[in-house]
């Protein structure tokens, strides 16, 4: 557990909790200490991933830790953003509804024994929400909503891929062998 992206992730994880604090702390949630952090804990994922690929150093608890880490920021953002009413919130109630889908569907996956692989829609996804939080936290709402909407598209047609790649991974199982000519 003791690598350098691993610890990086720690300090991802350790900051999520000040970064709410220090929200809650001010009128709406909104500010530069509440959007620094926030900021600091997501361009983090970037930092521990390169870590990664430059030392070598790839752990099980690596990469459980980061997407569960990448899920609490995403969840403590719409909190505070739903709290200071800096972003729509039907759009940050699908958000919220997504994130928690996919932290129940990834343990799922896993001891179904199926392969859950990122695909282009998710990567693409994570720009559009991480920065739509973050500008809702600097105050710039109507930019920040665009992007949410744009990355609400992306990350709904993920979760879809990823039903149905699951739903394909199950179905190949249970069928039978085709015999062989």
């Amino acid at each position: 557990p003791w690598t350098i992206p691993n610890a990086i992730g720690f300090i991802r994880l350790g900051l999520i909790p000040v970064f709410l604090v220090v929200s809650f702390s001010s009128e709406d949630g909104s500010g530069l200490w509440p959007a620094l952090l926030f900021a600091i804990v997501a361009w983090g994922d970037y930092a521990d991933g390169i870590a990664a690929r430059v030392t070598g150093q790839y752990s099980r608890l690596g990469a459980l830790l980061d997407p569960v880490t990448d899920r609490l920021l995403v969840a403590s953002g719409v909190i505070v953003c739903w709290w200071g009413d800096l972003l729509p919130r039907w759009a940050l109630a699908v958000l919220i509804a997504r994130e928690l889908l996919m932290l129940v569907a990834g343990p799922l996956y896993v001891r179904r024994g199926l392969d859950l692989k990122i695909n282009w829609p998710g990567r693409a996804g994570v720009w559009p929400v991480m920065s739509a939080i973050f500008l809702g936290l600097c105050g710039v709402r109507e930019i920040g909503a665009i992007l949410l909407y744009i990355g609400l598209v992306l990350v709904i047609w993920a979760t879809v891929l990823y039903i149905r790649d699951g739903a394909r991974q199950l179905r190949e199982r249970k069928s039978p062998p085709r015999p062989s000519s």
